[in-house]
């Protein structure tokens, strides 16, 4: 219960916090002001904006199909908040502490791919429909060599609870850090970075809602608070895999340095002080690199992630038995 207040809570604050980290992020790349009128430097804009959304009314087009309209961001949201449900925060709370928890997180967080359909569809418009399909497509692409990325941690690891991958980083600091530790890791996690981007449907994988073309893709007809949920599913999508990240690539709660120690209160500060630096590198790079096409998409996933995450599952594999004999 302390583990989803905290995450919940997190989220919320992180979501309104990266939307105007991002816009000035955007505005330096770019060599512009960003927000600068609501609040000093326009640190308030983002809440404003909040504040404006939520009070907007909730537009339906006459030719939605109601129910699954009205159900489909309940159910990306559900799902995403969900994989919070296993994630460690410090050495004490260690979520709901399920032995298998990374198969349990990778299998519920990919059902928000049924949200993202059933919205396409119920909104009745080609814009959202395409967007929905896209999505889909790009999502189930990538989960392939995002799965296999973290079987090759699990196979280092031997065991599929985070909190004990994360125990087995916390003693020697940095240099424990299965990253460093295992270098074999370092091509998986750039695997998993780069899936990761497609799993949010971040840039350059953001086609499912390319302005450009499809206008806002299967969020088109949403509103209000309905769209909003799109949002934060996003953006919780972008913590969630960053989180998954920090615990098993970069020592989870653990400290860099021993001497700081791994208590509640610096557990939690590693923890998320790692997930942030990985989701402003996120951030850097959606304003950085140019939208890929479709094909590009599908290529980059089959032709290339997916063949090399198969020879690193080898290779860990190998590099386990070399260090058990």
């Amino acid at each position: 219960m302390i583990s989803f207040v905290f995450y919940l809570a997190f989220l919320l604050l992180f979501v309104v916090f990266v939307v105007y980290a991002e816009r000035k992020t955007a505005a330096f790349i770019q060599n512009r002001l960003g927000p600068m009128e609501v609040g000093p430097k326009g640190i308030l804009q983002t809440i404003a904006d909040l504040l404006k959304m939520l009070q907007k009314e909730d537009v339906r087009a006459n030719a939605v199909d109601l129910i699954p309209f009205l159900i489909a961001p309940i159910i990306i949201f559900a799902a995403v908040f969900t994989g919070f449900s296993v994630l460690p925060i410090n050495a004490d709370l260690n979520g709901s502490g399920i032995a298998s928890g990374v198969f349990f997180l990778l299998a519920v967080v990919s059902l928000d791919v049924l949200g993202i359909l059933m919205a396409g569809w119920a909104s009745n418009n080609k814009y959202s429909l395409y967007g929905a399909m896209r999505s889909v497509a790009q999502i189930v692409s990538y989960e392939v060599p995002l799965g296999i990325s973290v079987l090759c941690v699990i196979i280092i690891s031997g065991t599929l609870d985070l909190q004990k991958i994360s125990a087995l980083q916390s003693e020697g600091g940095i240099l424990m850090w299965n990253i460093i530790n295992h270098p074999v890791l370092i091509v998986p996690f750039v695997i998993f970075f780069i899936a990761g981007l497609a799993e949010s449907n971040r840039a350059p994988f953001d086609l499912p809602e390319s302005e450009s073309e499809l206008i806002g893709g299967y969020s088109t007809e949403y509103s209000g608070f309905r769209w909003g949920m799109f949002m934060l599913s996003e953006y919780g999508m972008m913590l969630l895999l960053s989180i998954l990240g920090t615990v098993l690539f970069f020592g989870g709660w653990s400290s860099p340095i021993n001497a700081f120690g791994n208590g509640p209160i610096w557990g939690a500060f590693w923890l998320l002080s790692k997930a942030l630096i990985l989701i402003f590198v996120q951030l850097w790079i959606r304003w950085t690199l140019p939208r890929l096409r479709v094909d590009q998409l599908m290529s980059l996933s089959w032709k290339y992630l997916t063949p090399l995450s198969i020879i690193m599952l080898f290779v860990c594999a190998i590099w386990k038995l070399w260090l058990l004999g």
